[in-house]
């Protein structure tokens, strides 16, 4: 109580005190005689909270589906004219259906940006058990959209990373069956472990692309919609653009229990979010767990492929006849559309087929060739709209 700045320094000590302490007592009662119409500075409100921002499909990582990322490393990379086969041998890691090494390949193009392709090739579950490719191949196959010296081919000079299919769950399952009944695991569906362990090859071979489009034919059309929460886990800065040929999610109409029986049969329920019930819809397509990743991802946009008669789907695995599926395709398309009209389309030959990427490259649409198509969709051009016969 003897601060200089309040007391003379000639007072004697009990004045100095008595003085400093009626002067606080002053100060009190002035301040409870005051009213609220004081001009004196309010206090400072206190700071918000920074916002929390979650990361898209931060649900999906809660639930488990990152849970083989980081756990792989090839046992054997080779090179062949720039294209570098990776492979990771056999074991308790990434796995073929049929036992044998899983393996997948880069190219290095000196290119900012990159496409990861996911190869198609049948489906395998409990219903249709022998019907999917059980090897992996080497090398990249060179042809449509993956021929470096096509023209018009809009990814040409891009790095690749190519994923060879054969789990027989979509490039996302996670499951291993002893179908013979002599009590040793014989089919390897490990889709979820031969995905994340290729995705670490590719952060490792390009760290930072510019953007990365994510392109998959038939069932790794549908693939895509397993591997882009995995691929935004390793890129989470960066625009994904998707190419889905032919395995846009129209599904038995009105059946959720085939969808759950697959993703029962696959172990792979865990890509589908516990707070979005509706993503297994009463009518059984995957339209509304597209839309439900498009708002997650607002860095994500989303080309959809499909001959108006898919040969493949409709009378080979889902079994419904063409009519069935055109009812069932052509709404869900303009669903997602709707949903986001900048950043959702769709390209719909009237053709009977299957996929077009590597198959039917020259196809047109509406009078828009699909690499034209897919050129405007990466040049986020305005011309970029939906297309069909």
């Amino acid at each position: 109580m003897s601060n200089p700045n309040l007391v003379n320094p000639i007072f004697s000590a009990p004045f100095s005190k008595w003085l400093a302490v009626s002067v606080l007592a002053a100060a009190g009662s002035l301040a409870g005689c005051s009213d609220s119409s004081s001009d004196r500075p309010a206090a400072a409100p206190e700071p918000e909270p920074p916002e929390t921002v979650v990361a898209p499909f931060q649900e999906l990582y809660d639930q488990g589906i990152s849970r083989y990322i980081g756990e792989y490393t090839p046992m054997l990379s080779e090179e062949e004219e720039g294209i570098v086969t990776h492979s990771f041998g056999t074991g308790d890691g990434p796995l073929c259906i049929d036992g044998s090494e899983f393996r997948m390949a880069t190219l290095d193009a000196g290119s900012q940006d990159l496409v990861i392709f996911l190869q198609g090739g049948g489906a395998c579950w409990s219903e249709l058990p022998n019907s999917c490719t059980e090897t992996a191949s080497s090398g990249i196959p060179q042809s449509g959209i993956l021929d470096p010296t096509r023209a018009d081919n809009p990814v040409k000079d891009y790095n690749v990373a190519y994923f060879p299919y054969c789990d027989g769950g979509l490039h996302g399952s996670d499951r291993d069956t002893d179908s013979d009944g002599d009590g040793d695991a014989d089919r390897f569906q490990r889709g979820l472990h031969n995905l994340s362990a290729g995705l670490d090859v590719a952060l490792r071979e390009f760290p930072n692309p510019r953007r990365v489009v994510l392109m998959g034919s038939s069932a790794g059309g549908l693939g895509t919609t397993f591997a882009l929460p995995l691929v935004r886990y390793q890129f989470p800065d960066v625009r994904i653009d998707i190419v889905n040929d032919a395995g846009v999610g129209v599904n038995r109409p009105n059946q959720p229990e085939f969808l759950e029986l697959l993703t029962n049969d696959w172990n792979s329920e865990a890509f589908f979010p516990e707070s979005c019930p509706e993503c297994i819809p009463e009518d059984g397509h995957l339209s509304d767990y597209h839309v439900w990743q498009m708002n997650e991802d607002p860095n994500v946009r989303r080309g959809m492929l499909s001959h108006s008669d898919d040969t493949v789907f409709a009378l080979v695995f889902l079994m419904i006849g063409f009519d069935a599926w055109k009812e069932a395709l052509y709404p869900e398309m303009q669903q997602l559309e709707d949903a986001h009209p900048e950043r959702s389309h769709y390209w719909i030959p009237k053709a009977v087929g299957h996929t077009f990427l590597q198959a039917e490259p020259d196809q047109t649409a509406g009078g828009v060739p699909l690499m034209e198509w897919i050129a405007l969709m990466l040049d986020d051009s305005e011309d970029w709209v939906s297309a069909q016969d």
